[in-house]
């Protein structure tokens, strides 16, 4: 995996410094940036909105004459273009400077656009971890942390829970191999820390309990 020019600082591709003895990667990936956009900036349901809009906008104007209707709705349509072409942007560039690793002790995430954060998470940090995956074979790895450890959403954002905002916990997100990824986790998590007993990150959509982790697929 080559790094891009401005993460050439990097010890090696996603870690600011190289790992201790006896620490070794077990995965490294990205986000899926076709997922991100449908998932995490909802492209295709404000697509399906802005369609509407116009069609409700072309029933208003029916019967003017043709420079009255034709102008108003390529305006609009030109308009909503420009808000999910922004949308879609975002999307790639927050999956292109993304990238998250597993080794046998913790998980890296490296994430932002303008300004890049590198999160290390140890296990010993984590108390739980979830997987929720999606109809078109992506998911999300959302793990919660232990104690009194906060990481502020707007820092995490988009790569956090939704709409988890008392408690920010990070999330890989819209990954392409979610399950396979979850399964790498499980199999280190376990194999550092045998003692704990399994735990449940509560949802309102319920994602089911982490450690082990298992799967839920999400309506979205």
């Amino acid at each position: 995996m080559k790094a891009h020019h401005e993460h050439e600082f990097e010890a090696a591709p996603g870690l600011p410094e190289k790992l201790p003895l006896g620490e070794s990667i077990l995965w490294q990936g990205a986000p899926s940036a076709r997922s991100l956009a449908v998932h995490v900036f909802h492209v295709r349901l404000l697509s399906g909105y802005f369609a509407a809009m116009l069609l409700v906008q072309g029933l208003y104007l029916a019967g003017e004459p043709g420079g009255l209707v034709f102008k108003p709705l390529l305006w609009s349509l030109g308009a909503a273009l420009v808000a999910l072409g922004l949308l879609t942007s975002v999307a790639w560039f927050a999956a292109r400077n993304a990238l998250y690793t597993i080794t046998n002790r913790r998980i890296v995430m490296r994430i932002g656009i303008v300004l890049t954060l590198t999160l290390n998470l140890p296990f010993k940090a984590l108390s739980a971890a979830a997987l929720r995956t999606y109809k078109d074979g992506s998911g999300d790895i959302v793990v919660d942390l232990a104690g009194n450890d906060r990481i502020g959403w707007a820092h995490l954002w988009p790569h956090a829970r939704p709409w988890a905002l008392q408690k920010p916990q990070p999330s890989m997100r819209c990954l392409p191999d979610a399950p396979k990824v979850a399964a790498i986790l499980q199999t280190a998590w376990l194999a550092s820390n045998p003692a704990m007993a399994p735990t449940r990150i509560q949802d309102s959509t319920p994602v089911q309990s982490p450690r082990p982790v298992s799967a839920h697929t999400a309506t979205a």
